[in-house]
């Protein structure tokens, strides 16, 4: 696939998640009877507009993303030139209906995930069932096969050092391997018996994962046929399965563990290239993926993010007292270098990944 043809997939699929994620502000603040100017697809210049009741709709020239402009955020003035009482701005409505503006978009986010997993999993009318991880072949000269490990063994534990997990499924070797790199101790089981074998695992240069040297045994899991209930049902679980990677992902990097495998844009943007030549399928399965995470991120206590503006209005409920202008910008100035460190350090990751 080209490299504009990818480029185009990755901005589509991310301005699909940013308008829906702003689509949740603009219904909440409606709701609450905040005054809403605009609501724009895209940035930049406007290339189409209409007037409905007192919110523009538009399409700008910029095709990436797109924002809705509430009264009384980033808009200094524009509503005394307007006559807009103050009621009807974001700071003129009670602390919990700003709380429930500001997290409308990721809610709408994982909204968005949740109908895209269910559509994924009623058109492939069928679900993988994972039953262990079950070796397959063992390739010669890798870990595993100078560790000994032979086809059919189970590995049922998997631990380095004081940290321990029981082992489902090969997902839950691959997460544990791309956060606990160097030897690992395997527990595996074998004819009713188990033991353990330690070995190191290499890295693999095109996805930067970490293998052990091995396919995925038959018994691995169990395809299943199922109704269009049972997909709402499955859907829901790959859900919540994706939200709870991303919950035990931060965790880790809060613990320093797995900042190396931290990604930002370039990351995105390699993933995206390489999941769409997979189909439209994936594709659509990765973009609910991607729309948790951006939900979840926004919801992160970093001032500039959603979740920073939540945390300032609940500190202000609690202290009763309204933060200053000037404290709040400089809230805002700590989490914007933040931000710019975090992306800065993701992107760095990303080219050394590329390059390496």
């Amino acid at each position: 696939m080209s490299v504009i043809v990818s480029l185009i997939y990755f901005i589509l699929i991310l301005s699909v998640i940013v308008i829906v994620h702003e689509f949740g502000h603009l219904i909440a603040a409606k709701k609450f009877g905040v005054y809403c100017k605009e609501f724009s697809i895209g940035m930049g210049p406007v290339i189409w507009k209409r007037q409905k009741g007192e919110t523009q709709w538009s399409i700008r020239a910029l095709p990436i993303g797109g924002f809705v402009a509430m009264a009384g955020e980033d808009e200094e003035g524009e509503e005394e030139k307007l006559e807009i009482p103050f009621e009807r701005t974001i700071p003129g409505i009670k602390k919990w209906k700003q709380i429930v503006v500001m997290a409308a978009g990721a809610i709408m986010n994982v909204l968005l995930a949740w109908v895209l997993f269910i559509g994924v999993s009623a058109y492939q009318g069928q679900v993988v069932i994972d039953k262990g991880a079950v070796v397959g072949d063992t390739a010669v000269g890798q870990p595993a096969e100078k560790a000994g490990i032979q086809k059919g063994d189970v590995i049922v534990e998997i631990s380095q050092r004081d940290t321990h997990e029981t082992i489902n499924s090969w997902t839950d070797v691959s997460s544990f391997l791309l956060y606990n790199q160097g030897e690992v101790t395997l527990t595996i089981e074998r004819d009713g018996n188990r033991m353990q074998v330690a070995l190191t695992p290499y890295q693999d240069k095109e996805t930067g994962g970490y293998l052990l040297g091995v396919t995925q045994g038959a018994g691995s899991y169990e395809v299943k046929d199922i109704s269009f209930l049972e997909a709402v049902k499955y859907g829901t679980l790959e859900m919540f399965d994706g939200m709870t990677t991303i919950f035990e992902s931060l965790g880790k990097l809060l613990q320093g563990i797995g900042l190396n495998n931290l990604s930002g844009p370039v990351g995105i943007y390699k993933a995206t290239a390489e999941i769409t030549q997979q189909g439209w399928i994936s594709t659509i399965a990765f973009t609910a993926l991607l729309s948790v995470n951006v939900g979840i991120f926004n919801l992160l206590p970093i001032p500039i993010l959603d979740g920073g503006r939540i945390l300032i209005l609940v500190l202000e409920t609690i202290t009763r007292r309204k933060f200053s202008e000037k404290t709040q910008t400089a809230i805002m100035m700590v989490g914007l270098f933040m931000l710019i460190g975090l992306m800065v350090f993701a992107t760095w990751n990303d080219l050394v990944r590329l390059f390496m």
